[in-house]
């Protein structure tokens, strides 16, 4: 599952519809339960008069569904998709500067209204027209924080799902689960049966009131404060290879990259050996781009985050809703480093990292005085863990995000596919696209080389023995990533898998 632009997304043409939920004006309802720390700060750093608060805001999702588009059942979805989740019934009230209130509706008080677009029917079109409504229309202060389009195709008789949200109520994780969750809804409307009823659809109100709590034990002496305080000594957030970046205008959106690094059978092979070693593919992948970093930039050091899932408990485990927390990584890595060597320094970093897993780090930027947001992040997800991952390869799903404008952003999902490893990433419109080559094409090149390496050494992991074999925690970082061992026996038409915020 490709994480790209919208704009990269093929949309054949079609009927378009936009699907919005309505509520009346009487039916929010205040509620006691807090916004998350990250939640309160990022609706504080919104400008309610912005008139495009969407823009490099909004995430979503994209697919196929493989059934014709019938109106009424799939107004009836939508409507059950709200109803089961209070995160996408909820919204905030700003009662004083930097202070939002949060405000739920009833299940029961949420209708969908279709609005036909038309004048558009050409696919280039109608993606153009979506980006624009998206950036329009999503915003954290103002409901509803999600929009649905469909574009049917009559000559195949199917047709094309977007769903679209602000980042307050959706996440990576919530973007990868609403696929099957949406089509088996709409198979449940179809065939007259009643929705399927969960403990695993909690409200991202209650994770809120434990991650408040949470927050506020943390002090300057807490472990992850420390950890955090290190990784800023110089006073600011890490940056990717400033000295490689050139001025541009503050308008041009970041260019995009998507590629395979490697094909199944090179992965498999790499993968094979990291199993000699007693090395997990997230520790490999940190390691390789470490590596690739020092080789393209001569830095010895790279610091990152990793932003993390954190839906502690089962009943979180199919919530829509913003479960996100950030770690920081530091890898410090000796001149020349080959990268199994560098393979242990990287595992090492991810479990200093450890420290930081539990505390938000909206609180602790805050203990430590730092206004700065994270300007350079990394991503591992190995999509496996999946049940029916190879379904949504059928069905297109491609989890998206909005373009983004940031002088000085680079930020790099690597995804372990069906057919081999991907990466993506964007980075600053002043950032020589042919350096960026240069760098993902070095990281590939380091995680190809695993495979000689190990197997021209092959007792470089016997000083490990006891350590679990990479091949059985697939989907896990050494940050935290990690399903509960019986999330598949929940629901199988359902997907689980524990992503990066964005």
């Amino acid at each position: 599952m490709e994480y790209t632009h919208l704009s990269e997304f093929e949309i054949r043409s079609g009927a378009l519809s936009m699907w919005t939920p309505e509520l009346a004006a009487d039916a929010w309802q205040p509620d006691d339960r807090p916004l998350t720390s990250v939640h309160t700060d990022y609706c504080a750093s919104v400008d309610p008069t912005d008139p495009l608060p969407g823009r490099g805001r909004w995430i979503g999702t994209a697919f196929e569904m493989d059934a014709p588009l019938d109106r009424r059942g799939w107004r009836e979805t939508l409507r059950r998709w709200h109803a089961r989740h209070e995160g996408l019934r909820t919204t905030v009230t700003i009662a004083s500067p930097g202070q939002a209130r949060r405000l739920v509706a009833a299940p029961t008080a949420v209708d969908i209204a279709e609005q036909p677009v038309a004048a558009i029917t050409d696919g280039t079109r109608i993606n153009e027209f979506l980006r624009g409504t998206l950036e329009e229309r999503l915003s954290p202060l103002v409901w509803p924080h999600c929009l649905a389009a469909t574009v049917e195709h009559a000559d195949t008789a199917d047709f094309t799902v977007l769903v679209a949200a602000d980042h307050s109520v959706m996440d990576a994780y919530a973007q990868a689960i609403l696929i099957l969750e949406l089509r088996t809804l709409y198979r449940e409307v179809m065939a007259g049966e009643a929705p399927r009823e969960s403990v695993t659809f909690g409200s991202a109100a209650d994770f809120a009131v434990l991650e408040r709590a949470s927050a506020a034990e943390l002090g300057p002496d807490s472990a992850a404060v420390a950890t955090w305080r290190e990784f800023l000594a110089d006073g600011a957030m890490p940056r990717f290879a400033p000295q490689a970046q050139r001025p541009a205008r503050a308008d041009l959106p970041q260019p995009s990259v998507s590629r395979r690094l490697l094909d199944l059978t090179e992965l498999e092979q790499v993968e094979a050996a990291l199993d000699q070693v007693r090395h997990r593919m997230s520790v490999a992948v940190f390691a390789a781009l470490a590596v690739a970093n020092q080789q393209r930039f001569g830095a010895d050091r790279m610091r990152t985050v990793m932003p993390i899932a954190t839906r502690p408990d089962l009943r979180w485990m199919e919530s829509m809703g913003w479960f996100v927390n950030v770690v920081p990584v530091d890898i410090a890595l000796t001149p020349g480093v080959g990268v199994v060597a560098a393979m242990d320094l990287a595992r090492a970093a991810l479990r200093r990292s450890r420290t930081a897993n539990d505390a938000s780090w909206s609180r602790v930027l805050d203990l430590l005085g730092v206004a700065e947001t994270p300007r350079f992040g990394i991503s591992f997800l190995d999509i496996r863990v999946l049940p029916g991952y190879e379904l949504v390869a059928d069905l297109r799903g491609r989890t998206l995000r909005a373009e983004s404008y940031s002088p000085d952003e680079v930020f790099l999902w690597v995804v372990r596919a069906a057919d081999g490893l991907y990466v993506s990433t964007r980075y600053p419109a002043g950032f020589p696209a042919e350096v960026m080559d240069e760098f993902l094409t070095a990281f590939g090149h380091a995680l190809s080389s695993i495979t000689a390496t190990v197997h021209a050494n092959p007792v470089v992991g016997e000083a490990r023995e006891g350590q679990p074999s990479a091949a059985a925690h697939v989907g896990a970082t050494d940050g935290r990533c990690e399903l509960p061992q019986n999330a598949r026996a929940l629901h199988t038409d359902t997907l689980r898998v524990a992503v990066q915020a964005r």
